[in-house]
């Protein structure tokens, strides 16, 4: 399946948007690539890591982007270099294109070396995220200077559920989702919280994640 194939080529991984960034990380580390075990837990695809600029306190997928393959709403494919994509704090000027596939540029390390590296990175998320749920990753970002986690555990919603959606007990950014959970859950659990922080602490939280449709 060509939108979720992932080659590489000496320091050069080509991987389509459907890729889960989960391969694309093991596969990059196994091949003796540094660069990507900073992503080690993110969930969800190398279209919408790249489209939202995913990272975490290591650093972000920005940088390692060497181009990019987009189609545009009229069907045209062209191509994107690194001169004229922009990422800023989880976002990227993408957004009017729809990702087909991405080349990244990565550094030769010790596989050894890169994999103990992960492990540390996977070792730290495991304690502070429910990755053992299905789950819509960190929803809102933080507004500066502050933690959107911390800002709605103290509004007192760990632990609140709309439906099959709920707010994690162990990171308040991230709601995790059961079985029978639908986007009408998240979408409503999301507005919940976002209407309790703006009354406790007057701040508007904006989303990190992208609502399509």
């Amino acid at each position: 399946h060509e939108f979720a194939k992932v080659e590489i080529h000496g320091n050069e991984v080509k991987a389509g948007a459907g890729a889960l960034l989960s391969n694309v990380v093991s596969r990059s580390v196994a091949a003796g690539l540094a660069g990507l075990e900073i992503l080690a837990g993110v969930p969800g695809t190398l279209g919408g890591a790249i489209r939202g600029n995913a990272g975490g306190r290591q650093g972000e997928i920005g940088p390692f982007v060497q181009s990019c393959e987009v189609m545009d709403y009229d069907g045209t494919i062209s191509t994107r270099n690194k001169e004229e994509i922009y990422f800023t704090y989880r976002d990227s000027n993408l957004h009017e294109l729809l990702i087909l596939n991405a080349t990244l540029i990565l550094n030769k390390d010790d596989a050894a070396e890169i994999t103990k590296r992960l492990r540390k990175i996977w070792i730290m998320k495991k304690s502070t995220q429910p990755l053992t749920y299905q789950s819509a990753g960190c929803i809102f970002k933080n507004p500066r200077g502050l933690s959107a986690g911390a800002l709605i555990d103290q509004s007192g919603l760990k632990g609140t559920r709309v439906g099959d959606a709920e707010v994690s007990d162990r990171h308040a950014n991230f709601f995790v989702t059961h079985e029978q959970a639908s986007s009408d859950d998240l979408l409503r659990l999301i507005d919940l919280v976002k209407s309790k922080v703006k009354q406790m602490h007057n701040i508007d939280l904006e989303l990190e994640i992208q609502v399509w449709g």
